[in-house]
C-alpha cells in the first residue's frame, strides 16, 4: 500500500464517526420524516397531510404567528448586536465582565430563563411588586403569558449569540482600512457605512440566519411565557400536539417539514442579500 492510499484510508477512518453521526441523526430522521409526511397511517402515498394543514385555519395561522414573533425578535437581536460589537471590536474596559453576563443566558437555557422571567416579571413577581410599592403603577403590568413575554425571552436568549458572533467577525476586519478612510477625510459614520458594514455583511447574515432558526423553532418560551392555546400558538406547538397528543406522526412530520421549508426560504433570501451587498463592497474595495 503506497503512501497516498494509507493517507486516504486514514482520512476515511477519521471522518467515519462524523459521517455516521450525520447519517443517523440528521439524514435518516429527515428522510423518514419526509416519508411519513407523504403517507397516511396505512403507508399509502398522499398529500392529505399538507392539504389539511393549509386548509385548516386554526393550523395554518400558526405560520403567521410564528413569523410575527421570530422575524421581529431576530431583527432586534441583530440590530442591537451591531453597535455593541462595533464599539467593542478593539476591546473596552470590563470586556471580560460584559462577556460573562452575556454568556450567562446561554448557559442557563430556555426553560430556566422562562422560569426566571415568571418569577421576576409575572403578575406577582419582584418587578411588579417594586413598581406597585413605589406607586409607579396602580395595577400589575402583564409582561408574561402573552406575545410580549415570548418576545422578551427570545431577545434575552438570542442577543448574546448575535453579539458574540458579530464581535468575532467585526474584530477580524483589518483596522488599517478604518485608518486609511479617516486619513482620506471620511467621518466615523461614513467609515462604518461605506467600509465596516459592507465587510460585516457575511457575519450579519449568518447571525441573522441562526437567530431566525432559533426563534422560528421556539417552543419552551411559547409554552411557558405565552398563550399556547391562543395568540402565541406557534407552529412548533402544532407539530408537537399532532405528534405526541393526537399521535398522528404523519401530520406532525408534515408540519415539521413545512417549518423546515420556511426556514430554508428565509435563509436563502438572507444569503442572496449577503452575496449582493458583499459583492458590491468587494468591487468598491478593488476600485
Amino acid at each position: 500500500m503506497n503512501e497516498e492510499s494509507r493517507w486516504t484510508r486514514g482520512l476515511l477512518i477519521t471522518l467515519l464517526p462524523g459521517i455516521l453521526f450525520i447519517v443517523f441523526l440528521f439524514i435518516y430522521p429527515f428522510l423518514y420524516g419526509l416519508y411519513l409526511s407523504l403517507t397516511d397511517a396505512d403507508g399509502a402515498f398522499t398529500l392529505a397531510n399538507y392539504i389539511k394543514f393549509f386548509t385548516d385555519q386554526w393550523e395554518s395561522r400558526t405560520v403567521g404567528i410564528t413569523l410575527s414573533i421570530a422575524v421581529p425578535a431576530t431583527f432586534i437581536n441583530v440590530i442591537l448586536a451591531i453597535p455593541f460589537a462595533y464599539h467593542m471590536r478593539h476591546g473596552v474596559r470590563g470586556e471580560k465582565l460584559i462577556t460573562f453576563f452575556l454568556i450567562v443566558p446561554i448557559t442557563l437555557g430556555t426553560v430556566l430563563i422562562s422560569e426566571g422571567m415568571l418569577s421576576y416579571m409575572g403578575p406577582n413577581g419582584w418587578l411588579n411588586q417594586f413598581l406597585l410599592w413605589t406607586h409607579l403603577i396602580q395595577k400589575p403590568i402583564r409582561l408574561t403569558h402573552n406575545y410580549l413575554g415570548v418576545m422578551i425571552s427570545l431577545v434575552i436568549q438570542g442577543f448574546p449569540f448575535a453579539f458574540l458572533m458579530l464581535l468575532g467577525y467585526i474584530s477580524g476586519i483589518n483596522p488599517d482600512l478604518e485608518k486609511a478612510a479617516q486619513m482620506l477625510g471620511a467621518s466615523k459614520t461614513q467609515t462604518f457605512w461605506k467600509i465596516l458594514f459592507p465587510l460585516s455583511v457575511p457575519g450579519i447574515a449568518i447571525a441573522f440566519c441562526l437567530n431566525f432558526v432559533m426563534a422560528f423553532s421556539v417552543f419552551p418560551s411559547a409554552v411557558l411565557l405565552g398563550e399556547p392555546s391562543g395568540p402565541t400558538r406557534v407552529i412548533s406547538i402544532a407539530a408537537y400536539q399532532w405528534a405526541f397528543e393526537k399521535f398522528d406522526f404523519n401530520m406532525g412530520s408534515a408540519i415539521s417539514l413545512i417549518m423546515a421549508v420556511i426556514e430554508l426560504f428565509v435563509i436563502s433570501m438572507v444569503l442572496l442579500w449577503r452575496q449582493r451587498i458583499y459583492k458590491g463592497a468587494s468591487i468598491v474595495g478593488k476600485g
